[in-house]
C-alpha cells in the first residue's frame, strides 16, 4: 500500500510547477504567459472561478492556504498546462483576466 503524499510534498509539486517547470516551457514555446506569478494567477483563479483574493487571504501566501484536496487539483491543472494545452491556457488567462476586471470575457 503507497503512503499518502504528504501535505509539504504538494506544496513543493505546486511550487516546482509554477515557480521553474511551466515558466521555463513557456519562454522556450514563447507562450502568452511566461512569469511565474502569472502561472500562479491563472491555476489558482481557475480553482476558485473567480480572483483566488476573493476566496484567501490576499496577505497571506495563497498556495499554503489550500486544503490538500485544493493543492492536489492546482497540481493537476499545472501538470495540465505543462502539456503544451494552449487553448486551455490561454481560455484561463483570458478568465482570470477578465473575473479581475483586466479584459473583458468573449
Amino acid at each position: 500500500m503507497a503512503e499518502p503524499i504528504h501535505r509539504y510534498e504538494l506544496q513543493d509539486r505546486y511550487l516546482e510547477l509554477t515557480r521553474t517547470e511551466l515558466p521555463a516551457k513557456a519562454r522556450l514555446g514563447k507562450w502568452v504567459v511566461t512569469e511565474d506569478h502569472c502561472f500562479m494567477r491563472v491555476i489558482l483563479d481557475q480553482l476558485f472561478q473567480g480572483c483566488w483574493y476573493d476566496h484567501l487571504d490576499r496577505r497571506l501566501v495563497a498556495y499554503k492556504q489550500l486544503n490538500d484536496e485544493q493543492l492536489t487539483q492546482a497540481i493537476a491543472m499545472g501538470e495540465q498546462l505543462l502539456t503544451g494545452d494552449m487553448t486551455t491556457l490561454n481560455r484561463w488567462n483570458n478568465e482570470s483576466l477578465a473575473w479581475r476586471g483586466k479584459q473583458k470575457r468573449k
